[in-house]
């Protein structure tokens, strides 16, 4: 007996002297190598993005093509997201945004639309189930990511569908959706937008006042992009759980933009508990580049008016294209930018409060230079491995951040559904 104690006692402390892993030294790495432990940790930890809108795409493609699903299993020469690319860059959870156009309103059609872009997720894991899965869990997309799989978990990006009856927050729970943000590009029933000036209920609604309690019931995240600054204000004072921005920026950089957080909103989204994803749209990046898109789209329309066209004709995007060219103009910000919204975030919230939400298929060509598809994620954590980034900061900003947010909300549903 003894001896077995013994035997015991010596392999605890050999386990217990056993080295730990050697953090990197990133110093001395040289550029090559610094870029290829980036890759190694892309692939290494689930890495998250808020809103990638590949279901519109695929809505599109259908009405131009013809055809039921898009064959995204393959590299395509268009858009930003395809599974070969998304294995490239190490992305494992893209949510998949189910996007609502304003111009739908609050109709039986919006709620249509929302069912129809879910049914394509869903087609897209039966049709292609040894690369896509669908995950309504932060535990499901663990078990996808160890099986090699890309999890697919949807967000609904405005929510008219909801129309006007608390029962459908259910309804939507039931169907995979995690996440809602609010509003779109108007005000609707739940609240107002940031890019309506209409303000029809300075904040939100009476009804928007249910629909974020029962969304915390459902365990629905709430999401506060889109929405009015007094919208965002109002869910701050009434969620029980922490909320996301899925996809926006830091305000700081792009002055007067409302789309994007003010400080002030980002420090109480991250006392809330709650994370803001960081939207790579060069014109939510960059104020610069917000005001030469501006003069751009000033002169194209000017220019669209004398010759009778509009931006959809060949014509007018060759134009287009070959005016910003010879007008040497720099209309995309850049990965490094990427990573200023990331530190300016770290900054006044902290590390726990951050993570990526890239607007990919969503965004047209204004992505900036060193993040233009899904595959080159691996640039973003090189460069804030350069900026001293650890490998836990990493792990935080990839989907820990996320990950937090989203149990927390599930577990505030278990205990209010219990009550």
């Amino acid at each position: 007996m003894k001896k077995l104690v013994y035997c015991l006692l010596i392999a605890v402390l050999a386990a217990c002297s056993t080295p730990k892993e050697e953090k990197k030294d990133v110093s001395a790495m040289s550029d090559d190598e610094l870029r290829a432990y980036a890759d190694t940790l892309a692939h290494k930890f689930i890495l998250t993005d808020g809103h990638v809108d590949l279901p519109y795409r695929m809505k599109v493609a259908g009405f131009i093509l013809k055809k039921e699903i898009m064959d995204v299993s393959v590299r395509t020469p268009e858009g930003n997201f395809d599974y070969v690319r998304a294995k490239e860059g190490g992305l494992d959870a893209p949510m998949m945004s189910i996007y609502i156009p304003s111009s739908y309103g609050v109709t039986q059609e919006a709620k249509n639309l929302a069912d129809s872009l879910i049914g394509m997720v869903e087609k897209l894991t039966t049709t292609y189930p040894d690369k896509f899965a669908l995950a309504k869990t932060p535990a499901a997309i663990e078990e996808n990511f160890k099986a090699g799989l890309i999890s697919l978990p949807m967000g609904m990006e405005n929510g008219a569908p909801l129309m006007e009856d608390l029962a459908n927050v259910a309804y939507f729970a039931d169907r995979g959706i995690n996440y809602i943000t609010l509003t779109h590009g108007k005000d609707n029933q739940i609240c107002d937008s940031s890019y309506d000036t209409t303000y029809t209920w300075n904040g939100l609604s009476p009804f928007g006042e249910e629909v974020v309690k029962e969304m915390n019931k459902q365990g629905i995240m709430v999401d506060i992009s889109h929405v009015s600054d007094s919208t965002f204000y109002d869910v701050m004072a009434l969620t029980d759980v922490p909320a996301i921005a899925s996809h926006s920026s830091c305000r700081y950089f792009t002055p007067g933009f409302e789309r994007n957080m003010s400080d002030e909103m980002i420090k109480m989204l991250g006392e809330n508990g709650g994370v803001i994803q960081i939207n790579f749209g060069s014109s939510f990046l960059s104020g610069e580049v917000r005001e030469k898109s501006e003069k751009v789209r000033e002169h194209m329309t000017n220019w669209l008016a004398e010759n009778g066209l509009s931006y959809r004709d060949s014509t007018a995007q060759a134009y287009m294209e070959q005016y910003v060219a010879d007008s040497a103009i720099n209309l995309f910000a850049t990965v490094g930018v990427v990573a200023d919204h990331i530190d300016h975030v770290v900054e006044i919230a902290g590390i726990d409060h951050v993570g990526l939400g890239s607007d990919y298929d969503g965004v047209g060509d204004s992505l900036p230079t060193g993040l233009k598809d899904v595959s080159e994620f691996p640039n973003l954590i090189y460069e804030l491995l350069k900026r001293g980034y650890t490998e836990e900061d990493i792990a935080k900003i990839c989907y820990q951040n996320v990950f937090r947010v989203w149990n927390a909300v599930l577990d505030k549903s278990k205990e209010l559904k219990g009550a």
